[in-house]
């Protein structure tokens, strides 16, 4: 029983201490930091106006209709080209009638498309290209939000790594107050010894308290990101270094939306060419009003008219030259905002391969430095025990090893952070 329990113990121990030091992996961040981003909902805006603008352009095929009232007097009206009088006299019970000079009339038509020359069509292409083109533009946005969490992600891993290295520092310290301690035992050392040495531990551990700060600020930050609350015990992971060589290629979603812009700058320019087709529609058209249709009838009177509508704009031909022209520029400009993104974006792939280059050679010359520090250390600390050198000497070599370490951990993480820089420049050649 006492085993049973204690096994309890121990798996509630594991699930409490996982619950206070989350882990976070920087693809992690990266899928909180674009769910949390306001701009996120806009995808769903866009789609909805999109079936708006579609489901509109289509109801241009629906039968259309008008309503007109009008109410007019004119100064004149039509007339026989007779003496109506006498002739009224000549022919008894013959009556010319006379029109009044104010008439009425309401009329509601009902118009019908039958042809419109694609019109109605190239609209609704043109409002699913405007709306690819919104989303693209869109996700460019969202994907800049990479290159944000990396600073702050590697900032974070940063100091988590100069913390490690503080943590050694203060353990060799502790361990050399120790050898202080009996050598002062032993009548070796004195307290201005001890006391130099306390007076490095105090220096470390002021450090800690600072590169402890710096690495809550950038959680606070990593926590408005995401949207997640990020406490101070939380992990971060060291992502990994890649196997192979990163590709260059740019494949950057603003390459995608380039291609959404010329894609729908094409389609107005096929819309062109719609507006200058004639359109064919049946009409009815039924109306109540003195005079009817009959104008010499100067009396209310009911009618009606249908028949075949055929209507063709000429004035589409006068700025036809115009908006091609119009067209035209449009996309020359486009391939000019192209260029200049690949053109700058090419020159910051040149600085991160170079500093890259420069990390992996100086990470080489890390790594024997430390190996080197760390044996003068260690030949001091022996030199120390036996009178050869003074606490200072030994203090000074503790301090340069310790800045080796530093320096190495600093070029690690600049390497980590180069790489996935590059990585965001070229669009995530190297991240899934």
């Amino acid at each position: 029983m006492k085993r049973f329990l204690i096994c309890l113990l121990l798996l509630w121990a594991g699930e409490a201490a996982s619950q206070e030091a989350p882990q976070l992996t920087l693809i992690r961040c990266y899928e909180l930091a674009r769910a949390h981003y306001p701009l996120i909902r806009q995808y769903d805006l866009i789609a909805q106006t999109e079936s708006y603008n579609v489901a509109n352009a289509g109801k241009a095929w629906l039968p259309q209709l008008a309503l007109n009232a009008r109410a007019t007097y004119q100064s004149d009206v039509t007339t026989l080209p007779f003496d109506a009088g006498r002739l009224s006299a000549l022919i008894p019970g013959f009556d010319i009638p006379t029109v009044s000079k104010d008439q009425y009339q309401v009329t509601a038509e009902i118009t019908q498309t039958l042809w419109d020359g694609g019109h109605i069509r190239s609209a609704q292409t043109l409002a699913h290209a405007q709306a690819e083109t919104e989303r693209k533009q869109l996700e460019s946005e969202l994907y800049a939000l990479r290159e944000r969490i990396n600073q702050v992600f590697f900032g974070c891993l940063l100091q988590d790594e100069l913390l490690r290295q503080n943590t050694l520092l203060q353990k060799e310290l502790e361990v050399n107050a120790g050898r202080i301690a009996a050598m002062m035992d032993q009548g070796m050392a004195n307290e201005s010894d001890r006391d130099a040495l306390e007076v490095e531990r105090l220096k470390a551990h002021r450090q800690a308290i600072e590169l402890q700060a710096g690495r809550k600020a950038y959680l606070a930050v990593l926590s408005a990101l995401t949207g997640q609350e990020i406490g101070e015990t939380a992990s971060l992971i060291v992502p990994s270094m890649p196997g192979e060589a990163l590709k260059t290629g740019i494949n950057r979603p603003e390459m995608e939306a380039f291609a959404a812009l010329k894609d729908r700058i094409g389609v107005q320019r096929r819309q062109l060419t719609a507006q200058l087709m004639p359109r064919i529609g049946l009409f009815v058209q039924g109306g109540y009003g003195r005079p009817g249709l009959n104008m010499l009838a100067d009396s209310f009177e009911p009618f009606y008219v249908a028949g075949l509508r055929l209507s063709w704009n000429f004035g589409q031909f006068y700025t036809l030259a115009n908006d091609r022209r119009k067209i035209e520029t449009s996309l020359r400009s486009v391939d000019v905002q192209r260029e200049a993104f690949l053109f700058n974006t090419t020159l910051r792939i040149v600085r991160r391969d170079t500093d890259i280059d420069m990390m992996y050679r100086l990470l080489d010359t890390d790594s024997e430095i430390l190996r080197l520090r760390t044996s003068i250390r260690q030949a001091a600390e022996v030199k120390l025990e036996g009178g050869v050198i003074a606490v200072a000497d030994l203090i000074r070599e503790i301090n340069a090893e310790d800045l080796a370490r530093q320096t190495s951990s600093t070029h690690r993480i600049q390497l980590l952070t180069a790489i996935y820089d590059l990585s965001y420049l070229t669009a995530g050649n190297i991240l899934p």
